[in-house]
């Protein structure tokens, strides 16, 4: 099947069809369904979150097709949903993007031969082992003969991989999107929550999973710096084990529900938070010296460590920096199936599968 490896496809007419955002991590498959409850806001319909088997995916790849297609179908029986279509994103890191410059007001063809030949020049793989997929983005900054146009190019085994995933659980992707885009897009709901929406004020969105933590700093709402760098809650899960002789799964489950001896706090939990600090102090660093920018006014901490209590605090004392806990669903309405308490707790872990299930009501 040919999945246009598309950033904003035209497939929901007016009626948009229920979707879900269907995000494949490292540790766990995250699904979230939303609705238009009107009045231009969403509801979250439910949400489900399915560990996964340890390697099932190494540095954003499958490498376990069968046991990533249980937890997707074990995901999607735990929502209770009948929606069968899936928007799905591939790792920033699988993705090529770039922006060009074509005269205004070509056609659908010419435009295409135009990408095309412009692809050629920049991407180190042939044509034909590739996604290709571009959207214009509006006129050129400086002249309004020529318009801008952002190219977009995955290897196609990468995609297939994420498509054989769902369609061998029964479901049917019907959009592929980035993971950095959907942050980008689920960051719309939360701009409101910040001081004066976050306008004119570069926002670092700081997504530590189990094994990456990704950077994505944005200024109105467009990305100005991308990143990624090793590390992430696996650190902390393997000094649990170390510490007090647990298996894998043990520790994984002792940290997210408690009942640890009473050092765990001041000699395992905290030197992890001060650490994680620091590599999100070390990430800003990063930025200002690799761009002209020389502040932050606000970090989102998303990602699975965002969970942690007092990864936000310990990251305001160690940047100076207001930092905050991201959750896109803060002012949504939540149906009836959803528990608003473990909503709050998990939300900073579903933005990637938020972004995605909004594509649903792409314009």
């Amino acid at each position: 099947m040919q999945l246009d490896f598309n950033l904003n496809l035209d497939f929901l007419q007016a009626k948009s069809p229920p979707l879900i955002g269907v995000d494949i991590s490292t540790s766990s498959i995250k699904m979230v369904e939303l609705s238009d409850a009107g009045k231009g806001l969403y509801r979250i319909e439910r949400y489900a979150i399915e560990p996964l088997a340890k390697d099932a995916v190494a540095d954003g790849n499958i490498a376990n097709l069968e046991a990533v297609s249980e937890a997707v179908k074990h995901a999607w029986r735990h929502m209770g949903t009948r929606t069968k279509n899936v928007s799905l994103a591939l790792p920033a890191a699988a993705v090529i993007t770039k922006k060009i410059v074509v005269t205004a007001g070509l056609s659908e063809n010419e435009l295409e031969m135009q990408v095309e030949s412009e692809a050629n020049q920049y991407i180190p793989f042939a044509l034909d082992e590739v996604n290709l997929d571009f959207q214009v983005l509006g006129p050129a900054p400086n002249n309004p003969d020529e318009a801008e146009v952002l190219i977009a190019a995955s290897r196609k085994e990468k995609v297939e991989d994420r498509v054989a995933a769902v369609e061998s659980a029964g479901l049917k992707a019907l959009v592929m999107d980035v993971e950095s885009y959907a942050t980008q897009t689920a960051y719309e709901l939360i701009a409101p929550q910040l001081p004066d929406a976050g306008k004119d004020q570069a926002i670092a969105i700081i997504d530590i999973g189990s094994a990456m933590m990704h950077v994505n700093v944005l200024l109105n709402n467009q990305s100005v710096y991308m990143r990624e760098q090793a590390f992430g809650g696996n650190q902390l899960t393997q000094e649990i084990q170390r510490r007090y002789s647990l298996s894998a799964e043990e520790a994984e489950i002792a940290k997210r529900n408690g009942g640890l001896p009473e050092n765990y706090e001041p000699e395992v939990l905290q030197p992890f938070l001060d650490s994680l600090a620091l590599e999100v102090a070390r990430a800003l660093q990063f930025f200002f010296s690799s761009t002209q920018f020389n502040r932050v006014d606000h970090i989102l901490l998303a990602g699975g460590c965002a969970m942690i209590q007092g990864a936000d605090e310990a990251v305001a004392q160690r940047t100076q920096v207001r930092t905050s806990i991201a959750n896109p669903f803060a002012s949504m309405a939540v149906s009836s199936r959803v528990k608003p308490r473990q909503l709050a707790q998990d939300a900073p872990t579903l933005l990637i599968a938020c972004g995605l299930a909004m594509r649903r009501f792409d314009p």
